[in-house]
């Protein structure tokens, strides 16, 4: 039912189906419950961390845009400008609605798919909390210095000295509805308003554009989900078995262009994003054939007794222009920070 009608609102997002009246009327009514809590958050803003080394990293539509991705080479820079960064996020997706300390080895179901895969490949303190701000006072009382907050540009009670909007560059704004006629959080115009907006564009060479902010996802090795081991697609395929392609995420037809990139032919089996795995879910798979799934699900399933499963990490390559706008703007903010001590 949940899938049969998350495909239906695709098709009238971004496919030739137009949102009827009662779609309409319901975007009215978003809209409105939006403006009212935006109101509301702002007449809250944390004033006292006003003039604090935040950024936030947000999309204006629903479902996936590369983020995760697009946080973890941003920590990389702080660290590489000489900042002590942290993440802090809302952990969507998760069992409880406790505030957590994420390491690499937590559980995904208190605290989210995506803050433990955070907390893995970028080795930094991360922080759930649905109270963003309390999460950002913890970790600058913890030695952080500078906090990206995840999936915050709605969250307009958190201050930021900077925000930092990725977007889909195939699929766009869709049929630019606000929801849930269409995939858009908050109107269209709000792009007018964030310093950097970078697009996700599709794998390949970086176009040779002169002011483009873009990013890519580059595919690693697959990695074995139990075990040390790591092969390329060509690895894979010489296994001889059948594969079977899983993905728990907002836009499985990019994992499954991915592989098909690759090379390999396989068998999809869609899931719903955040989707929390049992082994029940490949109890139809033989256990001499192979199961692929995405590094974020992988997070999901490193509890399941699976033998034969591999995932595939991918890293952002960011364009030299949008490398440059984010060097200079973590310079500016850690010039900033350091007239402040002195």
């Amino acid at each position: 039912m949940r899938a049969r009608l998350a495909r239906k609102l695709e098709q009238t997002w971004y496919g030739s189906a137009r949102p009827g009246a009662l779609l309409k009327f319901l975007e009215k009514v978003y809209y409105l419950g939006f403006r009212i809590h935006q109101r509301y958050q702002l007449a809250r803003r944390a004033t006292d961390l006003e003039h604090s080394a935040i950024i936030v990293v947000g999309n204006l539509t629903a479902g996936g845009t590369g983020k995760t991705p697009f946080v973890i080479r941003l920590v990389e820079l702080a660290r590489e400008a000489g900042f002590t960064p942290g993440v802090v996020s809302r952990g969507h997706g998760r069992l409880t609605n406790e505030p957590v300390s994420v390491h690499a080895d937590s559980d995904p179901a208190e605290c989210g798919d995506e803050p433990v895969l955070i907390a893995r490949r970028a080795r930094c303190p991360v922080q759930v909390d649905s109270e963003r701000e309390q999460a950002v006072r913890l970790l600058f009382g913890q030695g952080v210095n500078l906090v990206i907050a995840d999936d915050g540009l709605q969250r307009s009670r958190l201050p930021r000295q900077l925000e930092i909007c990725v977007v889909d560059r195939q699929k766009g704004a869709g049929n630019g509805h606000l929801l849930p006629a269409g995939p858009l959080r908050e109107p269209l115009s709000r792009l007018g308003d964030i310093e950097i907006v970078v697009e996700h564009c599709g794998p390949g060479v970086l176009p040779d554009e002169a002011e483009a902010s873009l990013m890519q996802l580059q595919p690693g090795r697959f990695t074995r989900l139990h075990g040390d081991d790591s092969c390329t697609a060509e690895g894979l395929r010489s296994q001889g078995g059948k594969i079977h392609a899983i993905a728990g995420i907002a836009d499985p037809q990019r994992f499954w262009k991915t592989l098909a990139e690759l090379g390999l032919e396989f068998e999809a089996h869609p899931f719903p994003d955040h989707h929390v795995f049992r082994m029940r879910d490949f109890s139809g798979f033989p256990a001499a054939e192979i199961v692929v799934m995405t590094e974020k699900d992988a997070v999901k399933c490193s509890r399941l007794a699976l033998f034969n499963a591999w995932f595939l990490p991918v890293s952002a390559k960011f364009s030299e222009p949008l490398e440059e706008k984010l060097r200079s703007a973590l310079h500016k903010m850690s010039k900033a920070a350091n007239m402040k001590l002195t």
